[in-house]
């Protein structure tokens, strides 16, 4: 581990092909600093180029997930400028997030507000404990959760989306899975289990399949559905010609287990 304090802002271990990134300002319930997303994006690129890593999880250390952006260091400023960069670098790093390789799978054991929530609906999959709380509630210190509102209109549907943005309440793990922003709320005490049981399926499967379909599914959201046809065709008969698909096909019909080469 470096001693830059920054990169110390997210802690990084990898094991089995899975690296797991922890966001480490418990005591300041993990808000997204300057400093912290300069951090979150260093470790996103590292990654991005390591064939070695199957999957990403986000995690957190302390009570909260993440509390959103830092408002006290938000108040030290007050010229525009500031806040275009500092925005910019947020939806940077969330976009980031998007386009990286490899799923990333949100472990949310705690409160996720703001930026924190943004970031949940951000990540490709999501776990949460059964105790955690999501809202977006800039809007009760006056300020419009636009740029959370980017992610979370693409996780659920508008209705619900306006209500959390214009009444900032929260809601509870079991609702965000009822409307989509996580795949599962679980037992506190099997959360790691459940995300270590995801990360684990996912790590099982051709990565190079898993690459060329994320960026295809992120890049279809976007299309009309015959350019979205068009797209999902060309993206399955290239993904033929991959080893991987040659391998997994014959291995079905021989009965045996594949043999991955990946990227």
């Amino acid at each position: 581990m470096t001693s830059d304090n920054r990169e110390e802002l997210v802690l990084r271990s990898d094991q089995d092909g899975i690296a797991t990134l922890t966001l480490n300002r418990p005591d300041q319930y993990n808000a997204l600093s300057e400093e912290m997303i300069t951090a979150l994006q260093t470790r996103l690129d590292e990654i991005a180029t390591d064939n070695n890593i199957r999957v990403v999880i986000i995690a957190a250390n302390g009570r909260a997930f993440c509390a959103g952006h830092d408002l006290k260091q938000m108040r030290s400023h007050d010229d525009k400028a500031y806040f275009e960069q500092l925005f910019g670098d947020c939806g940077q790093l969330m976009t980031s997030i998007t386009n990286l390789p490899q799923p990333i799978i949100a472990r949310v054991h705690g409160v996720a507000t703001a930026a924190g929530c943004q970031l949940v609906a951000s990540c490709d999959l999501a776990i949460a404990s059964e105790k955690a709380r999501f809202a977006v509630s800039g809007i009760n210190v006056g300020l419009f959760c636009a740029t959370p509102s980017v992610a979370l209109a693409r996780n659920i549907g508008r209705k619900k989306a306006l209500e959390m943005l214009l009444t900032g309440d929260f809601i509870s793990a079991q609702q965000a899975e009822r409307e989509g922003l996580i795949n599962r709320a679980v037992p506190a005490d099997e959360l790691d289990q459940a995300v270590d049981q995801l990360a684990a399926s996912i790590c099982a499967k051709s990565s190079a399949a898993i690459h060329i379909g994320k960026k295809m599914f992120y890049k279809q959201l976007e299309m009309g559905i015959e350019e979205a046809y068009q797209l999902a065709r060309d993206n399955m008969a290239c993904n033929m010609q991959f080893e991987d698909c040659k391998e997994g096909i014959d291995a079905f019909m021989e009965k045996r287990k594949p043999v991955w080469k990946g990227c």
